[in-house]
C-alpha cells in the first residue's frame, strides 16, 4: 500500500514540473509557434505577446502573439476579457524580458512584426504611452492601415 502512494506522490510531482504554469508568461518556441490571431510565426523577441484567460469556471489558457496589437485586438472580441485572473504579457522591446502589459510603457515608432509599431518597456521613456492609449493606438492603425484592405483580417505584408 505504501509503495502505491509513494509511486502516486511521484507521479503527480512528475505531472506538476512537466506542465506549464498557472499564471505568467509560459515559454514560447520561437519560429515554431503561430500568433493566435493572424497566424504569422512568433519569431522576434522583442515585440511578442501572451494571453492567460479563459472563461469563469474553466482552468485558464495560454495565448501566443507576434504583436501587441494582435493581443489587444483578439482579447476584445474575447467574452472573458475582463475576467479577473486575465494577463496580459508583453516582451520588453530592448532586451526580450516578459512584463505585464498592463504596467508596461509603450514606446511609439518601433518597427514590429504586424506594424502596429509599438515597443514595450517598464519604465516610462519621452513620448511613452500606458496601455489604455496603446490600445487606442493599435485600433487607430487597424483602421488606417489594415481595414483598407477590404480583409478584417489582413496586415501588412513584409516590407510594407
Amino acid at each position: 500500500m505504501r509503495t502505491v502512494f509513494v509511486s502516486l506522490a511521484i507521479l503527480l510531482l512528475l505531472a506538476a514540473c512537466s506542465g506549464e504554469p498557472d499564471t505568467g508568461p509560459g515559454k514560447v518556441r520561437w519560429d515554431r509557434e503561430v500568433c493566435v490571431r493572424c497566424a504569422m510565426a512568433i519569431s522576434d523577441h522583442n515585440y511578442a505577446a501572451q494571453i492567460r484567460g479563459g472563461p469563469a469556471g474553466q482552468k485558464r489558457k495560454l495565448y501566443k502573439f507576434d504583436d501587441i496589437g494582435c493581443a489587444v485586438i483578439w482579447l476584445d472580441q474575447q467574452h472573458w476579457k475582463n475576467a479577473p485572473g486575465t494577463e496580459i504579457w508583453v516582451t520588453d522591446y530592448r532586451n526580450g524580458d516578459w512584463i505585464d502589459a498592463r504596467k508596461a510603457w509603450y514606446v511609439k515608432g518601433k518597427v514590429t512584426p504586424m506594424g502596429y509599431g509599438l515597443g514595450a518597456t517598464p519604465e516610462k521613456e519621452p513620448g511613452a504611452v500606458d496601455f489604455a492609449q496603446a490600445s487606442r493606438h493599435v485600433y487607430a492603425v487597424e483602421e488606417q492601415t489594415h481595414a483598407h484592405r477590404g480583409d478584417e483580417h489582413s496586415h501588412p505584408a513584409a516590407g510594407e
